[in-house]
């Protein structure tokens, strides 16, 4: 039987495929640890937790609205209005099956066939897969290293034009740990100012993840705010992957065509969830901080272990909890059994013969990098890495 078309316009993502090959392993009774997969090694909040439990027994357990329980739909304004001081409505907000869910919602209401998409490299892996599901154009626009990866006003303004409809770029970024600054986001909204039919996708996912100060979103600068669509969720600073809740702010069009779009794949989100939801965006933040912490400890002791590998270069994260470091230096090298030749290569060597799953920085658009994360504990961190110094010191 032949299946459709569409599956050959996008690929699997490879973040998936390394934490398959390492479970695949695993199963084998080998010994592999997980570096591969971003999300944190850190249980949901009592106190979010206890939410999802009183739902469940005050029967939070039919069909939600579209864009989400009016209460959430609040909860979400009042933390942005709190966290960062972006005035919104409920009209302004929908909440979907996991920022991933999001992320389609505002590529498919924005995005016509043919139309241009900007993606500053390196990006999160599902951005350009989901553009091309869209049948979008895709325009990769290369970030430099020495700039921490953040796309600079020059470049945006080299690669964007009048055919330009959508930008998406995420603060603090998966992969590369940059977190763009008030002042740097300042020069790009100008650019943008300058393209009235450009909508611009802020992935700010990672938010409380920041270890170099408050955060801070293009959607501040009133004369971008109706083109601005604010991506986020619960996975990652409340440690609420499998809940499976993301949402978007965006002017109300905006709003109302991913509800239709929402409408005819999902409905509404989780009930339980939903609930849960209004505690964690409304209650204290403190296990979040005390997790952002954890990480900026894990981070240090990484990036000191990494300065001692001879031929790693890379930029220090500011936020989110991964490293990706250049690895260039290895590529022609062999162990006498394999010869390295890319990323690729060198992930796979990792995983074979370190057993420590990594992604290839291809998956993100750079090449010449591979992601490894520090959501693992810091006994497992030390393991890894004592295992990777190892194996790199073999290739000659």
């Amino acid at each position: 039987m032949q299946l459709s078309s569409r599956l050959q316009l996008f690929n699997e993502p490879e973040t998936l495929k390394m934490a398959k090959l390492g479970r695949e392993l695993r199963a084998k009774g080998i010994d592999v640890i997980d570096l591969s997969l971003g999300e944190p090694d850190f249980d949901t909040p009592e106190h979010i937790k206890e939410a999802a439990k009183k739902a469940i027994d005050e029967n939070y357990s039919h069909y939600t609205p579209v864009a989400g329980y009016p209460e959430l739909r609040e909860a979400v304004c009042t933390k942005l209005k709190r966290d960062n001081n972006l005035s919104y409505k409920p009209e302004n907000i929908i909440a979907s099956t996991g920022a991933k869910h999001s992320l389609a919602n505002a590529v498919f209401a924005t995005v016509s066939k043919g139309d241009e998409v900007i993606i500053p490299t390196p990006y999160w892996v599902t951005y350009s897969e989901i553009v091309k599901l869209g049948e979008g154009v895709v325009k990769l626009v290369p970030t430099s290293i020495k700039n921490k990866y953040k796309i600079t006003p020059e470049e945006l303004q080299a690669a964007i034009s009048d055919k330009t409809r959508l930008f998406i770029f995420s603060s603090p970024c998966n992969p590369s740990g940059s977190v763009y600054s008030k002042a740097e986001l300042e020069g790009l909204a100008k650019v943008f100012a300058k393209y009235p039919n450009c909508y611009i996708l802020s992935d700010e996912i990672y938010e409380y993840i920041n270890f170099v100060g408050k955060h801070e979103s293009i959607a501040q600068f009133e004369e971008l705010k109706d083109r601005v669509i604010v991506l986020n969720g619960l996975s990652k600073g409340f440690a609420m992957t499998g809940y499976r809740l993301g949402y978007l702010a965006a002017h109300p069009d905006v709003i109302k065509a991913c509800e239709k779009l929402q409408g005819q794949f999902t409905s509404g989100t989780n009930s339980i969830t939903q609930r849960a939801a209004i505690t964690a965006l409304t209650t204290d933040l403190k296990p979040s901080f005390e997790m952002t912490k954890e990480f900026e400890r894990r981070k240090k002791r990484v990036i000191e272990l990494m300065k001692a590998i001879p031929g790693l270069t890379f930029p220090e994260p500011d936020g989110a909890f991964y490293v990706f470091p250049t690895v260039t230096a290895f590529f022609g090298k062999s162990d006498g059994e394999e010869t390295i030749k890319d990323a690729d290569d060198l992930c796979m060597y990792l995983l074979n013969k370190a057993h420590v799953s990594t992604v290839t920085g291809r998956a993100f658009g750079e090449p010449t990098a591979i992601r490894i994360s520090f959501a693992n504990s810091m006994e497992k961190i030390e393991e890894a890495w004592k295992r990777i110094t190892a194996a790199l010191a073999k290739l000659k």
